[in-house]
């Protein structure tokens, strides 16, 4: 097995890690926006392969409590969150992707009717001017589902794959 990635934070007290705003228990707290994007960034520049954990120093008159707060339990369901929020985003993105090619299509197909109608106009350089405006109007309506389809939910994936990652690291909390 790979030896695992650290990821290390110091803290001078545990409430750092935490969104000091979020009102709920302990272990259902968001994580501190600052303190995610490090974790997360840092959890990016190792590879796909190589499995993570988290070491978290605090003062040692810190350790008990964050020990008996369960902080570790805290990280993993918030990454939870994240992953599962990460999934809906590309559940949505594709059912977004499926609306935007079938109207795309439609679109096309009337550009292509619209085209041969064309094909009947008297004047020649008109008519060709008509012709292929209404082929790249038609082709300029598919270009969001093809960004949908071949490059925007890519990231999303990405995300959702680090995040569920970082659901399952060891979390150790250690003084310094």
């Amino acid at each position: 097995m790979p030896k695992p990635g650290v990821i290390d934070i110091r803290l001078s007290d545990l409430r750092q890690l935490f969104n000091s705003l979020d009102p709920a228990p302990f272990h259902e707290k968001d994580l501190d926006r600052d303190a995610e994007e490090y974790i997360a960034g840092s959890a990016d520049e190792f590879s796909p392969g190589t499995p993570l954990e988290l070491v978290i120093h605090l003062p040692t008159t810190q350790v008990g409590g964050a020990t008996r707060s369960d902080v570790p339990r805290a990280v993993h369901n918030y990454f939870a969150y994240r992953e599962e929020e990460q999934t809906r985003r590309i559940r949505f993105e594709l059912r977004q992707g499926r609306a935007a090619l079938a109207i795309g299509l439609a679109f096309l197909a009337i550009c292509m009717v619209l085209r041969q109608i064309a094909g009947s106009l008297p004047y020649p350089p008109l008519q060709e001017t008509f012709r292929e405006s209404l082929l790249i109007l038609g082709w300029v309506a598919m270009w969001r589902p093809l960004q949908i389809f071949l490059y925007d939910w890519w990231p999303l994936r990405h995300y959702a794959a680090l995040y569920r990652k970082l659901a399952r690291m060891p979390v150790h909390v250690l003084p310094f």
